[in-house]
């Protein structure tokens, strides 16, 4: 980034001192807009005011010392640009300390690059400086303040790493060694569970335009974690380069901060952890106050936790994975964010089947279509054909669940694009998919869709190019090359082989029947179990998740599938939960009892990592208990042909289960088989007596998060 570029984001006509611009936020924006415009960088002065007016209107610009940012994207700024105003008569933007009297207007158009962004991005954080906004009030003429811009971004810039993880803690490590020597210590201290050792907050800021907020709460954050003498990493997910922060450095926070109005990307990572959590704005206003919070958080065993698995390699790029770790993250990241479709389409499909009975699968008329409330004018809610309101509604959801599946294989691909590509990735990869199913490839083909397209968008998107086309690259070119390449390849080459190979497969699971499909029950049930969560676990989930889309009334052996591998999930937190709180209490440490407690709901709920923390603590001997009980259960789950039409929730989809008797039967089954199983062998098979004090620290350590941690993806 060169002066120059610099320097055109901002010119002394940009600049206005001492003026009166009226008496509210929206005056003075127009006329910044219009200032903009008289200088060439907008097309229109009020089309670029009433977008920042509407930004504005959804949360003030203001911030703590006077200060007002107001800014936006706009179709009709040609160029970046910061407009400056000091203001003779203050005007409220929203902050909670009184009004502004310093206002930087930042225009942003829709396709702005990278660099840019990061100068812009680099100027909002230098803002919440009180010396360099004072230096702005006492600046005596518009170049001047051109100066103080150029020198704050040039400086920065040169710098490097501006608008990343790692510079979001610049105050940290700018405030002298103390940041980095301090942090090692405070993190083994608050591995141990010390509450009197410095602590370690990790946080994410992100706001929706990624201007501004995002960064400039990353560093109110980390100052007031200085104030309070906490150590404070800040991953800032705006628009500019995001690095994600450090797996070790999160392993061994005491505490979450999210600062945020838009989702965290990949929350997954923070599970468990304590959490504090508010809109960009409070980052910015109240940074002590969350600061705080997140310090009493990490000594409260009662505090709300991150939701979500544990961090996978799903989650996580790590610069040394070789091609096979990235193929697993890749897939299990379209599976993750697949589930969501799966879930809810699942669960309305069979909301319908309680409401209408299996018939609502059969031709069904117009009973799931066309039938607004409205359109039924010859018929009460009461008395509608042929079966009634449950009828009627259950016919409604049917098909509201049918379409949701309908996205199945495309979200499948799409998401899988998106892991390796990131954004440009996720519509090529949809294409692909869609294509896919056009093509009869099923899941098959969105993932070998997925995977062409996300490569097509990695490569596309790193063909070097004129700095003027870079804007257009992530929403035009790279989703238009990649869509053709890969969607090009599957309906041309790729699909018709593939919905062979589908079909060939189809007709096999349709064949399983008697000793095979008990086969099949065994080893799903054994690889559910095996490590609980982990790859061998999510390979098994991924695999029936998949398969929930080709189920079909004639067709049942995918929902065969999908409740074995739930039910032998369940197996074993049942298992402990049955061990430890009620059969052979003597043979577990206090912690683990309750562990136990918390495990039957767990289990009941098919969150597998309930049996987490025992494990942990006695791996050679809960798991292989825990999966003698689920190969049981997943071999009487098939053997009965158990089906279920829900990815999740355990017993409490029970409406989702085909011969919810059966399932119960074979869920008890394994659970006595394998608590059972784990009762003799802590009685007759002993360890040293160094390795169970080890062990009952390493399970009051993993029961404090595990016992509010939700489903990952199981």
């Amino acid at each position: 980034m060169s002066a120059d570029t610099t320097q055109r984001l901002i010119s002394a006509e940009l600049v206005g001192l001492d003026e009166d611009l009226g008496a509210t936020s929206s005056d003075v924006i127009r006329v910044l807009a219009d200032r903009v415009a008289a200088t060439g960088r907008a097309a229109d002065g009020a089309t670029l005011a009433e977008d920042a007016i509407t930004r504005e209107a959804s949360v003030g610009t203001g911030v703590p010392g006077g200060i007002a940012i107001p800014h936006a994207r706009s179709a009709s700024v040609s160029s970046p640009t910061l407009a400056f105003s000091r203001l003779a008569r203050k005007v409220p933007f929203g902050a909670p300390d009184g009004d502004a009297d310093v206002v930087f207007m930042i225009a942003v158009p829709e396709g702005a690059d990278k660099d840019h962004l990061t100068v812009l991005s680099t100027l909002a954080r230098a803002l919440i400086r009180d010396d360099f906004t004072a230096a702005l009030r006492a600046a005596s003429t518009p170049q001047e303040v051109v100066d103080l811009v150029q020198r704050e971004v040039g400086g920065e810039v040169a710098a490097a790493g501006v608008g990343t993880a790692s510079s979001a803690s610049r105050p940290t490590t700018t405030a002298g060694a103390t940041g980095a020597a301090a942090g090692t210590a405070a993190g083994a201290g608050a591995a141990a569970g010390s509450t009197g050792a410095r602590k370690v907050i990790v946080g994410v800021t992100a706001c929706p335009t990624g201007i501004a907020h995002t960064y400039m709460a990353a560093d109110a954050l980390v100052a007031a974690a200085e104030r309070a003498g906490a150590e404070m990493h800040v991953e800032t997910q705006g628009s500019s380069q995001v690095e994600p922060l450090d797996p070790a450095l999160i392993a061994r926070a005491d505490a979450v901060v999210f600062a945020v109005d838009v989702d965290v990307r990949d929350r997954g990572r923070f599970a468990g952890k304590p959490l504090v959590s508010g809109p960009v704005k409070r980052g910015v206003d109240e940074p002590d106050a969350m600061i705080a919070e997140a310090i009493r958080a990490a000594d409260d065993p009662h505090a709300a936790r991150v939701q979500g698995g544990p961090a996978s390699a799903s989650e996580t790029t790590k610069p040394d994975e070789h091609f096979g770790q990235a193929l697993k993250r890749w897939l299990l990241t379209g599976v993750s964010y697949m589930i969501p479709f799966v879930a809810g389409g699942g669960l309305l499909i069979a909301l319908g089947f309680l409401l209408s009975g299996y018939a609502i699968a059969l031709p069904h008329g117009d009973s799931g279509q066309n039938n607004a409330v409205y359109t039924l004018t010859n018929y009460t809610l009461l008395n509608l054909p042929p079966e009634g309101l449950g009828y009627y509604l259950g016919a409604a959801a049917f098909q509201i669940g049918g379409v949701s599946l309908g996205f199945l294989v495309a979200a499948l691909a799409g998401y899988i694009a998106y892991a390796i590509a990131d954004r440009p990735g996720i519509a090529p990869g949809f294409v692909a998919g869609s294509i896919a199913v056009f093509m009869n490839a099923g899941f098959l083909g969105g993932l070998v869709g997925g995977l062409i397209a996300g490569a097509a968008a990695y490569w596309i998107g790193r063909i070097p190019t004129w700095r003027w086309l870079r804007g257009l690259m992530p929403v035009v070119i790279i989703p238009l090359f990649a869509s053709i390449i890969a969607s090009g390849l599957m309906l041309l080459v790729l699909g018709g082989p593939i919905a062979w190979l589908m079909t060939q497969l189809t007709n096999w699971l349709n064949s399983l029947n008697g000793a095979s499909a008990i086969l099949l029950g065994v080893i799903l049930g054994l690889m559910m179990a095996f490590d609980l969560g982990g790859p061998v676990n999510k390979v098994a989930y991924s695999f029936a998740v998949a398969g929930l889309g080709a189920g079909t009334a004639t067709n049942v052996v995918p929902f065969e599938i999908m409740a074995a591998v739930m039910a032998a999930g369940m197996v074993p937190p049942l298992a402990l939960a049955l061990a430890s709180t009620v059969l052979y209490r003597k043979g577990f440490t206090k912690p683990e009892r309750e562990n136990g407690k918390a495990a039957w709901l767990l289990g009941a709920s098919f969150i597998s990592e309930g049996a987490i923390p025992f494990a942990a603590a006695d791996p050679l001997r809960v798991i292989p208990a825990s999966m003698v009980g689920a190969a049981v259960t997943g071999a009487i789950s098939m053997a009965a042909g158990v089906t279920s039409r829900a990815p999740h929730g355990g017993i409490f989809v029970f409406f989702a289960i085909g011969d919810i008797v059966m399932f119960i039967v074979a869920i008890l089954a394994g659970t006595v088989v394998s608590a059972l199983v784990l009762v003799g062998l802590k009685k007759w098979v002993r360890r040293a007596p160094a390795a169970e004090s080890v062990a009952a620290e390493q399970a009051a350590v993993a029961g404090e998060t595990v016992g509010q941690r939700a489903p990952a993806a199981v």
